[in-house]
């Protein structure tokens, strides 16, 4: 019995700080704001008002504005930074001549903290910026990127992307190298070209790796923060609002906690959902090969 005990024992000492900083730092601020999201600050107490505050969404079109725009920069740039990562992943497991300092070159944003990164990228952007600079040399007159109603989510896009490209390429690269060298000397023998052995062997063995960056991609962009609120504050007129900028304002410059916590709920929600259809979709598509 004793012997039946230990090995438990052992297993569960070595989850237990992983699960604790599961509950302290993932379930226990879910459930808070869950709880939160029921509840309104009125005369300095904390009222019970229900359903009021998600009932007062439905009915509010800045955060349907901002769902909007939360949804349409996850459009662009989920498919964007996976593709990139891909590409690049693909070129960093080649051998050719200076792919040392191609390593070094792409593996820089990671080695830079978000909050630097964005300092960079706003002097970059501004008015008399590098960016503009370059384009000028085009003949390209200097744009506005981060104050334009049309260029600002872009740019966040652009930002976020160069940021998060190098990180997920490790992991891409990873799942690459796991990937028996024999099965493409077999491809190249029976005549498969580049491009058949990348669709019909690279691809489908990337799978389980390629779903894991999806879900932990989306997961993060949809959650995204720091870059709007020290480059945009979510404008101009509102275009760079995601869900996320709407909830802080919402909470620390409107003081409505409820509205806040309703937000981000709500934004969980929508996580859920989405990576529950990325689970099934291309988990189907594995389970038909």
């Amino acid at each position: 019995m004793s012997r039946t005990r230990s090995p438990l024992l052992l297993i569960v000492a070595l989850l237990a700080p992983a699960i604790a900083g599961l509950v302290v730092f993932r379930l226990y601020p879910i459930g808070l704001a869950v709880s939160d999201s029921f509840f309104n600050m009125v005369r300095g107490r904390q009222v019970f008002v229900g359903l009021d505050n998600y009932l007062s969404l439905i009915a509010d079109s800045t955060f349907w504005k901002s769902l909007q725009v939360t949804l349409w920069f996850n459009l662009l740039i989920n498919p964007i930074q996976i593709a990139l990562s891909l590409g690049l992943a693909l070129l960093y497991v080649q051998k050719f001549r200076g792919v040392g300092f191609y390593r070094f070159l792409f593996l820089i944003p990671i080695g830079v903290s978000l909050p630097v990164a964005v300092i960079i990228w706003r002097i970059m952007l501004s008015q008399d910026g590098l960016v503009n600079g370059l384009i000028g040399m085009a003949g390209i007159p200097a744009q506005p990127w981060l104050t334009s109603e049309g260029l600002a989510l872009y740019s966040i896009i652009a930002i976020a992307t160069w940021k998060g490209i190098s990180y997920w390429m490790i992991f891409i690269i990873g799942g690459l190298q796991n990937i028996s060298t024999e099965i493409y000397e077999a491809a190249r023998l029976d005549g498969a070209s580049a491009w058949q052995r990348l669709w019909h062997i690279t691809i489908p063995l990337l799978r389980p790796t390629l779903l894991f960056v999806l879900v932990a991609d989306v997961s993060i962009n949809f959650l995204l923060f720091a870059p709007i609120f020290m480059l945009t504050q979510g404008g101009p007129a509102d275009s760079t609002n995601v869900l996320m900028y709407e909830a802080y304002k919402s909470g620390f410059i409107f003081g409505d906690m409820g509205r806040a916590m309703a937000i981000i709920v709500v934004v969980v929600l929508i996580l859920l959902v989405i990576v529950g259809l990325q689970f099934r979709l291309l988990n189907g598509k594995q389970g038909a090969r």
